[in-house]
């Protein structure tokens, strides 16, 4: 299955704030329910101490991602990890609600931010859940490149996937929405009104949802993008983190700067 470039409604600049949001709202819960990307953590903490990091800039944001539940899996013996959420349509109150569940482990940053020109204040590894595949490649590796030029430490993660079974799951979850919607938190009424009475968030669910998985990179076009980079020296890991569980396989892309003490973290 070849991967094609179409657009997903919530990523246009038209789209009302208030579907985006409940959108993400969506997203956001689902990940943490089915804690989707729970498996990586050990992976992930390997990078982390890798890059000698304590300090976490989450681009591409959402709702607040699966840091709900990712979270609570970094923080073995005591150690601490500074979370912070980013989004070029920054979802507040969601992030709100995300810091005060996470009894402030993760926090936000209030103002745009664009993943492929990160300011330079926001210092620390960078992570992409569930987003790289809404860029071009020549968007997708300028992320990288940036990620490169600040000599910042990255991490892409995608659970979608250009296969007919993962395709079938958008439609089993835009389905759920009509049952799981009351739970979702922030509470919003305008939530319940695009559900029940115009469905216009599980269908913004599960269109965005096909398309993801149709957009989706695989670990060989990650690995023909990083050959274009340039300027210092990086160490890169991808592939497919198995299935667990019955949990969907993630995809995953890592880099960071060969030498340690290259990097600029905070």
């Amino acid at each position: 299955m070849r991967r094609v470039q179409f657009i997903e409604l919530n990523e246009q600049p038209w789209f009302p704030s208030s579907l985006r949001d409940g959108a993400t709202d969506a997203l956001q819960f689902g990940l943490n329910l089915s804690n989707a990307y729970t498996p990586i953590a050990p992976l992930l903490l390997c990078a982390l101490d890798s890059a000698r990091s304590r300090s976490i800039v989450d681009l591409c944001s959402g709702g607040g991602g699966p840091w709900l539940s990712l979270c609570r899996k970094l923080q073995p013996e005591g150690q601490i990890f500074r979370i912070l959420l980013t989004d070029k349509y920054p979802n507040l109150r969601a992030f709100q609600n995300v810091r005060t569940a996470s009894e402030n482990h993760v926090a936000y940053y209030p103002d745009s931010v664009d993943a492929m020109k990160v300011p330079g204040e926001l210092q620390g590894f960078r992570t992409v859940f569930t987003a790289f595949h809404h860029f071009r490649p020549e968007e997708a590796r300028a992320i990288l490149q940036n990620a490169v030029n600040a000599r910042q430490c990255i991490g892409i993660f995608e659970i979608t996937r250009r296969t007919p079974s993962t395709i079938a799951l958008m439609f089993a979850w835009a389905l759920m929405l009509f049952i799981l919607t009351p739970l979702i938190r922030p509470f919003r009424w305008s939530r319940l009104l695009f559900t029940y009475l115009v469905p216009i968030i599980p269908f913004t669910l599960l269109f965005d949802g096909v398309v993801s998985c149709l957009r989706t990179y695989r670990p060989q076009e990650l690995r023909e993008m990083i050959e274009k980079l340039s300027g210092i020296e990086y160490k890169w890991e991808m592939g497919e983190h198995p299935r667990t569980s019955g949990l969907l396989p993630i995809t995953y892309l890592i880099g960071r700067p060969r030498h340690v003490s290259q990097l600029a973290d905070s």
